[in-house]
This record gives structure tokens, sequence and C-alpha cells, in this order.
């Protein structure tokens, strides 16, 4: 059933079904550096852990449904493509413990966790067949990065028509400079992509409140 809009004043404007999407908070996030072979990060990736946590649980309190994305690729990269052309080194090879949804996430049986071999969630995945099961309109990002996987993302959610919302406080770049920028750019197509945790949670709050 779809839920009802909020009022045209209101944040984070979400309307219709709403679908949480944690892209690529995996085992190294925290630590990963593109010296050790990995993959840059800004720092902050421990102080946003709080608000994606309280996120993830007022979800499921709120019977908002949870997609897990998880970025994998075979030891032998050959299944990598040009993503070794730019700035990363080898990362998220299969059953490396670094490639694992970080520990202090949960994600439950009945949730979907996605396997991708790119950076958009949508490319070469059954993403859009889970959304269309859950009549998805708006779509909540939390995770990273900014400027690669959750901005393609964005871009490709975007393109098929659905309502993006980036937890701009939840997600974290490359470096400063490039998630700036990745924001930057998504709320050019969209100007209410850009929320808060704090928004979402209140959002999510109310509807557990009148359920």
């Amino acid at each position: 059933m779809t839920t009802p809009d909020l009022a045209p004043t209101a944040t984070p404007h979400i309307f219709g079904n709403a679908v949480l999407i944690v892209v690529d908070i995996q085992g190294g996030t925290d630590t990963v550096q593109l010296g050790d072979g990995g993959i840059p990060h800004m720092g902050g990736a421990v102080e946003r852990r709080p608000k994606v946590r309280r996120t993830i649980d007022l979800a499921r309190q709120a019977a908002i449904p949870i997609v897990w994305i998880q970025e994998v690729h075979k030891r032998s990269l050959v299944d990598i493509g040009r993503e070794l052309d730019g700035a990363e080194g080898p990362h998220c090879i299969e059953g490396d413990d670094d490639t694992e949804i970080a520990a202090w996430l949960d994600p439950r049986p009945e949730e979907f966790v996605i396997r991708k071999r790119r950076y958009s969630a949508f490319f070469g995945t059954e993403l859009e067949i889970v959304l269309k099961a859950f009549k998805a309109e708006t779509l909540l990002l939390v995770g990273g990065l900014t400027d690669v996987c959750i901005h393609y993302t964005a871009v490709d959610a975007h393109q098929h028509d659905y309502r993006v919302r980036v937890l701009r406080d939840c997600v974290g770049g490359s470096s400063q400079a490039a998630h700036d920028a990745a924001l930057t750019a998504i709320e050019y197509l969209q100007r209410d992509a850009l929320v808060t945790a704090d928004e979402v949670g209140e959002w999510l709050e109310n509807r557990i409140a009148i359920a």
C-alpha cells in the first residue's frame, strides 16, 4: 500500500513508498587506504556509524524495506573491468574479511543483499526487480563512497525516475573535496536530494507513531 506523502513544506520530502539502500558499508570501510591496495576514504566513518545504525533501526520499526549493497570481485579480477584505471587499487575481493558487510551491521534473512561488480547498484544487478516488488518511489541512500558508488547509484536511480534522498551525514567520500563535489552534482539532478539523518529520523518516528 502506498504511504501518504509528506506535506509540501515538510522535510525530507519523501513521497510514496520509501526504501533504504545501504551501499557498500563493508568490513574495511573505516580503515582501508589506497596504500594498502584498497580505496582512500575521508575521515569520520566511526562518527557516522551511530547515525547509520539509528536510521536502519528506525526504518525497520517503521516497516521501511532495507536493501543492502555489497561490491564483490573475484580474486583473479576477471570481473573488475575498468575500475583499476583510476585511483583505486584491487578491492572488495571475494573471501576477504574487508569485503564482508561490516560487523556492526546485521542484514536480516528477509532483507535483500545484492552483490554488484560495478559502482552503480543498478548496473547488472537485480536491484530494479527488488524495487519494483516494493513499489518504491523514494530511495534513501547511506554508505559510500559518496563520489563513486553513492553518486552513480543516485544518477541511475534518477534516470529510472525514482526520487533520491542522500543522507549527507551518513555518507563518506574518497576525500572531503570529492564528497562535497558529488553532493553538489546529486543536488543538481534533484533539488531536494540532500537530507540529514535527523530529518529522515523524524519522518520515520512519525510513521512509527501513527502505525
